[in-house]
């Protein structure tokens, strides 16, 4: 900097290099010969980055560098000679300095100086040149590093301080706070890379590299997909919650491309291979099917898995791209990597994963070639190979992609030895749609988008993560299936049956004894069951721990304490002694009578489990692992990791070597009691004396007041020799842990089974925590043409805000009777919150548990009418005594209540209004899109329900597409529908259906002083909600009382009203027209066919030309006059009747120009 400055200042002081001057002006200098100097050294291109001026200076600045300069003014003169003022000396070296270099050439490129990097430096770049979209996290000493773009990434992000070094910027974290870190970096949506050192100080002393750098090279990778997964992540650190974390493979083709004529017909215009992988659980679910152009079954894909990492497989379609980009916008931090298929052509997908197959037998085999026999035996996974063949090929090609990929990180072997495939959608299991998801606020809620106030909140009483997992699963797939709907309700009932009669600890064990007549009592189910889920409670996530085992990834202590948590478990359900009832032939009483629970128990439980848990713990030694002492990690027996033994055996003769050299030293120096000492970690010191002489090559470490302490050379090269075997028993107990870790892959199935087993009794005994504590009762799946029965069903997520403030509804629908409602009803009334507590209770049920109260209070029908509930009501003012007045003119029913209900395939719903601005669509295409996909999807075992269907557009049109779509739903699908409509012109349909349509609406009551008015429908009377259903249509909205709720300005409302009434009053007259109207065409028309046909019959001659006329011809046109004349009258719309006038008016032209 100092330089460059001098450079540039002594520029003004050097003698001026000869210009072309101006010959009318010569300059002194001009006489002066003209001399080649020597070229000066090349300045820096930059002047103003050396020099800084002050705000004045930077302003002179700007003047003279500026392209256009202002008219400068005249110069300033002289007070007392009125001549102009020389330039001071200050000015002139300023213009000097700022006037750019005249003739000095431009650097080349080619001799521009290459930035000269640190060791340190030139790693990061090559590094950073190999692995350009990762944030890189670099180990120097105690802390990671960031440089040049990703410090200044990384200290936006985690709020540190980044600064200049040498050539780049740099921040940087703490060691032991990696994970914090890195999770924060992750979940911000970016890819990090940590670079760790290769070799430590020991060995890089006895290295070739003993004068070079560290050597450094990539350790791991995180996203938010592989996070759980990787090393040094899992567990409970910060930020470390129970989601799924789906990495979602995409990939399609077009269907029109192949089939145009089948594309156009079904409606679909690609189709979409998933695979969808939760690398922390070993998960993994392909589909391929038919989408849309709204791409509604992507959409339902991704908000079931929610997933945190897309891979899109290239070409996608414009409609595919923009919805998956949609739901990774830059507020979720969803992670979007784009990947090529070029190379899955022809076959390559397919060869793609069979490669994978075939490295991991050939691997199995290299590595364990005692089991060569065994692994023949299983066919080079024969099994999972098979799967794989029958995939669909979309799927395939995805899978295909996810492997490529998951090789980045080393976690492609969970896809080929423990993974479990499963198809997204089953026939064993309902898939709600995308709409039903949302609509019903199944997951999430409407409002914020958190999992408060959603059904799978109010659902979830799992003591576990994993049964969590597992649950919400059950939610957004119900079962179909009969037979394991009614495994899953024994299991539930059997529980809660057992919550019932658990009164108090019982005695856990047998007695100690050989007398038969003493009775062994056994634990309560439901209170073994709970402790064992409570404690699994207070443990690791298992099932993420086993598949970071299965990784090589998991720390010695989460190995222990996961292998100790399933031990646990098997052990405490061990005492229901499942296993030696199903080898026994005793007659006596089961323990547990559900075969399901059963099932599950024997699965945790086995003797099998508990064994391989057992061994694989007695390997791994407690304290060790807690201690995180890495050499004493292994307890060897039976000649297991001769390399750990070796190396053990060569740091123990390294340390009696050292311990020996006191002997040496207490000969020399005369002192038998001299022993070596450590101060401060450093080790075998000699303390002695200040007055005592030491041979030179001694040498001296530290001292105090009164003694020395030193290190003789012998003592060195013993330590030195003691550390470089301490690296070499570390190295090798580094792979014997690796070893280890990787011998779990062969009992990997069954502890995943065993977990699996786990999270399905979390979630059975979560259910009957939710029968038991809401009074819930289970529901009787009848067949098909048997009736659906909902006594008293109330939603189960304002049940639990409102509790006893709730009104229940009942609901009874028949396949072959009335199978259809329309409920209509005043805003704010209850429609929608009735329709969607029928759908969620259909859920709940299919999941194993219904929302029906066995106590309730019960408002007769008929009282509603009485004319005592009025004047208490309006006598009092007071929601309390309202509600004190229904209870008294009720009556109380406690009793079991029973619900039947049909096995549903599918629930679908449109509700609600709102657009999608991004993708293009206005509120009424969204509005129609939802409803063709119903057409499009649902079956006569369906569940629909449709809220307000055509309010997107005019009235007219509305009414009309929306009886469209219910005559459509009715006729061709027979599916049971609740249909919920302001027209009440719908209604009119149960005239084609009699008998399959019934009309609905939530009950009100109004004041007396506003009943009999004579504008009786301004809405301004005073309106009670009673939120009961009831038969009839309800001809009144009372919109207006809304607008009051919303406080719009009381002169709109009563404008508003104004033009209501005379809406109404217009409407009425027209009624009444048409009314009298019809009466008198009918007539008429009677009367004129009867006149004309007479007429015809006299004079057909008149009506020809020429004296023959065609009575066939005048006789339709007769007949098409008065169907236009019929259609005038009738129709509503002006400008149709007008059309329909005109046309009458032509034909009655052309007949009187016939009679001329």
């Amino acid at each position: 900097m100092g330089k460059q400055k001098q450079q540039v200042i002594s520029r003004f002081f050097a003698p001026k290099s000869k210009t072309p001057s101006n010959p009318s002006s010569p300059s002194p200098s001009s006489s002066t010969p003209n001399r080649s100097l020597p070229n000066p050294p090349t300045p820096p291109p930059k002047i103003s980055a050396t020099v800084t001026f002050s705000p004045s200076k930077r302003l002179l600045s700007s003047q003279l560098s500026s392209p256009n300069p202002k008219p400068s003014k005249l110069p300033k003169l002289s007070p007392h000679t009125h001549n102009p003022i020389p330039p001071s000396l200050h000015q002139k070296f300023l213009h000097r300095l700022l006037e750019p270099s005249p003739t000095l050439p431009e650097p080349s490129t080619s001799q521009t100086p290459k930035t000269k990097y640190t060791p340190l430096e030139q790693q990061v770049v090559d590094l950073k040149n190999k692995y350009p979209d990762v944030l890189l996290m670099v180990e120097v000493g105690y802390k990671y590093r960031f440089f040049g773009e990703d410090a200044e990434i990384a200290s936006r992000v985690l709020g540190i301080y980044a600064h200049r070094d040498h050539n780049f910027m740099t921040a940087s974290v703490p060691t032991f706070r990696l994970n914090v870190h890195v999770r924060r970096l992750v979940s911000a949506g970016y890819k990090v890379g940590v670079v760790k050192q290769t070799e430590t100080a020991a060995i890089k002393a006895h290295g070739a590299n003993r004068m070079g750098p560290f050597c450094r090279g990539l350790s791991a990778l995180y996203t938010k997909a592989t996070l759980e997964a990787a090393e040094d992540m899992g567990g409970e650190e910060e930020g470390c919650r129970g989601e799924s974390n789906y990495l979602v493979c995409v990939v399609e083709k077009s269907v029109l491309e192949k089939n145009l004529e089948c594309g156009l017909e079904s409606g679909f215009d690609v189709r979409i291979g998933m695979v969808a992988v939760e690398i922390s659980t070993g998960e993994v679910v392909y589909a391929e099917f038919n989408d849309n152009f709204m791409r509604s079954g992507l959409e339902a894909v991704v908000l079931s898995l929610l997933p945190a990492e897309l891979l899109l497989g290239e070409p996608l379609s414009k409609q595919t791209e923009k919805l998956l980009l949609a739901y990774a916008g830059p507020a979720s931090n969803v992670r979007v990597e784009h990947a090529s298929l070029e190379c899955f052509k022809d076959g390559g997908a397919l060869a793609e994963v069979m490669s994978l197959y075939e490295n991991m037998s050939e691997y199995n085999l290299a590595d364990n070639p005692k089991q060569s026999t065994e692994v023949a035996e299983q066919g080079n996974h024969r099994f999972a190979i098979e799967g794989i063949l029958s995939m669909p090929d979309l799927a395939v090609q995805a899978l295909a992609l996810t492997i490529r990929h998951l090789k980045q990180f080393g976690f492609e072997r969970i896809l080929c030895l423990g993974a479990s495939f499963k198809p997204f959608s089953s026939n064993m299991e309902m898939t709600l749609s995308a709409n039903t998801l949302q609509q019903l606020e199944v997951l999430k809620n409407s409002s914020d988008g958190s999992e408060s106030g959603s059904l799978l909140q109010s659902m979830n009483r799992t003591l576990t993560i994993f049964g969590s997992r597992l649950l919400r699963h059950w939610v957004i797939h119900p079962l179909c299936d009969r037979n394991m709907i009614s495994a899953r309700l024994d299991a539930v009932s059997e529980v809660v049956e057992s919550m019932g009669s658990s009164r108090a600890l019982q005695n856990i064990g047998g007695l100690d004894g050989e007398d038969s007549d003493i009775t062994i009592v056994q634990p309560e189910f439901s209170y073994l069951l709970s402790s064992v889920l409570t404690n699994l409670g207070r443990s690791p996530d298992i099932q993420r721990g086993i598949t970071r085992i299965f990784h090589q990834t998991a720390t010695p202590s989460e190995f222990i304490a996961v292998i100790q948590a399933i031990l646990y478990a098997g052990k405490q359900l061990q005492q229901l002694h499942i296993e030696d009832e199903d080898n026994s032939n005793n007659l006596k009483a089961k323990t547990v009578r559900s075969e399901l629970l059963r099932k599950l128990i024997l699965t945790v439980s086995s003797s099998s489990v508990i064994g391989n848990a057992a061994k694989l713990l007695s390997t791994i030694n407690k304290e060790a692992a807690d201690e995180k002492d890495l050499q004493n990690l292994i307890v060897i027996t039976n000649g297991q990791f001769p390399e750990v033994a070796r190396a053990r055996k060569e740091v123990q003769l390294s340390k009696e070597k050292l311990d020996s050299l006191i002997d040496l030293y207490r000969k020399k120096l005369g002192m038998r009691k001299l022993e070596f000492v450590s101060v401060s970690g450093t080790t075998h010191l000699i303390e002695l004396p200040l007055d005592l002489k030491v041979p030179l090559s001694w040498v001296k470490v530290n001292s105090t007041k009164k003694m020395i302490r030193y290190h003789p050379p012998e003592v060195l090269t013993a330590l030195d020799q003691l550390s470089l075997a301490n690296e070499k028993l570390n190295i090798a107990c580094q792979a014997a842990w690796d070893s280890f870790l990787k011998e779990f892959s062969k009992y990997y199935a069954e502890f995943q089974a065993a977990v699996q087993a786990l999270a399905t009794l979390d979630c059975l005994h979560s259910l009957a925590t939710l029968c038991r504590n809401k009074n819930y009762v289970l529901p009787d799946f009848c067949y098909d043409d048997e009736p659906i029965h909902i006594c008293a069903g109330r939603h189960p997520v304002l049940d639990t805000t409102l509790q006893d403030n709730f009104v229940p509804n009942d609901t009874n629908l028949h396949a072959d009777r009335e199978y259809c409602q329309i409920v209509t009803g005043p805003n704010m009334g209850g429609k929608s919150c009735y329709i969607r507590q029928v759908a969620l209770i259909a859920i709940m049920a299919q999941e194993v548990n219904v929302a029906g109260p066995r106590v309730f209070y019960f408002l007769s029908p008929e009282l509603l009418f009485l004319e005592e509930i009025f004047h208490l009501v309006f006598k009092c003012h007071s929601i309390v005594l309202w509600k004190f007045a229904l209870v008294r003119l009720g009556w109380f029913l406690c009793t079991g209540i029973i619900s039947k209900l049909h096995v549903l395939d599918g629930i679908y719903t449109r509700m609600g209004a709102s657009d999608s601005i991004q993708q293009g669509r206005s509120t009424f295409l969204e509005e129609l899109s939802e409803a063709s996909h119903i057409i499009h999807n649902c079956t006569a075992r369906s569940l629909v329900i449709i809220d307000e269907l055509g309010r997107g557009t005019s009235t007219h049109d509305g009414v009309a597409i929306a009886y469209a779509t219910l005559h459509h739903l009715l006729q061709q699908k027979r599916c049971m529908v609740l249909f919920v409509t302001h027209y009440p012109k719908i209604a009119d349909i149960r005239t084609e259906f009699p008998g399959s349509v019934g009309a609905y609406h939530v009950s009100y009551l109004t004041s007396h002083k506003d009943m009999d008015m004579e504008d009786s429908k301004t809405d301004h009377e005073d309106v009670i909600y009673l939120y009961k259903l009831v038969t009839g249509v309800s001809e009144r909205s009372f919109g207006f009382k809304v607008a009051q709720l919303a406080q719009l300005p009381s002169s709109c409302i009563s404008r508003a009203t104004v033009m209501a009434s005379r809406l109404e009053a217009l409407l009425s007259c027209r009624a009444g027209n048409r009314s009298k109207n019809k009466w008198l065409l009918e007539k008429l028309l009677i009367d004129n066919e009867q006149k004309v046909q007479e007429n015809m019959l006299e004079t057909p001659e008149c009506f020809c030309s020429g004296g023959t006329g065609d009575l066939e011809d005048i006789n339709n046109a007769y007949k098409e006059f008065f169907l236009n004349l019929k259609a005038a009258i009738s129709d509503d719309d002006l400008a149709r009747s007008f059309q329909f006038l005109n046309h009458a008016r032509s034909i009655a032209k052309e007949l009187i120009s016939r009679l001329r």
